[in-house]
């Protein structure tokens, strides 16, 4: 039987067992946080998102999760710069335009700040003449920074990112650096 962890990853840890760059100072990778044997992630979060990775030591469940093919749905929490109105969180729906061409089509709602919310460190950058409000967003694929070029593409920068769920599993009860197996 596959072996599956969940972990939520603090903000500015690499979602990779090592670090490879040549930095002066590394950045924490998943290696701080979990000491299991023959586990990989299935797929990726960038050093500034927070949230819940899948790891897992079954090829392929790891290839399904992050199979663009297989449409696995990935939940994120974004607290973005602005108010989203009907039009944004429309365009953000219907698929946005990027560089790299259209995204699919993605279920987004307005929502209230998440329940149990850990504070950041460090914080988001605060402007008091701008507001921010959270967003939940449900994408079927995974490029590189997805989420924060989609909202920054209808008007809404994004300050703070969370991944809250991955297919079945989701982010409940797990405070970051820690992990369960699922």
């Amino acid at each position: 039987m596959a072996r599956v962890i969940l972990f939520n990853k603090p903000f500015g840890v690499l979602s990779q067992f090592t670090d490879s760059s040549t930095a002066s100072t590394p950045s924490p990778t998943l290696s701080a946080f979990i000491a299991v044997p023959g586990v990989y992630p299935a797929g990726r979060l960038d050093k500034d998102s927070e949230g819940l990775m899948v790891l897992t030591d079954d090829g392929k469940l790891q290839a399904r999760v992050t199979s663009p093919r297989a449409r696995t749905e990935k939940t994120y929490w974004a607290q973005v710069e602005g108010a989203p109105d009907e039009d944004a969180l429309a365009r953000l729906r219907n698929g946005v335009a990027l560089k790299d061409g259209p995204t699919r089509p993605a279920a987004v709602r307005a929502m209230p700040a998440p329940d149990a919310l850990w504070p950041r460190d460090p914080p988001i950058r605060v402007r008091q003449s701008i507001p921010d409000h959270w967003i939940e967003i449900t994408l079927t694929e995974g490029r590189n920074r997805q989420v924060r070029r989609m909202t920054a593409a209808v008007g809404l920068p994004t300050l703070r990112l969370i991944r809250a769920r991955v297919g079945q599993w989701r982010l409940d009860g797990l405070a970051p650096g820690t992990w369960r197996e699922a």
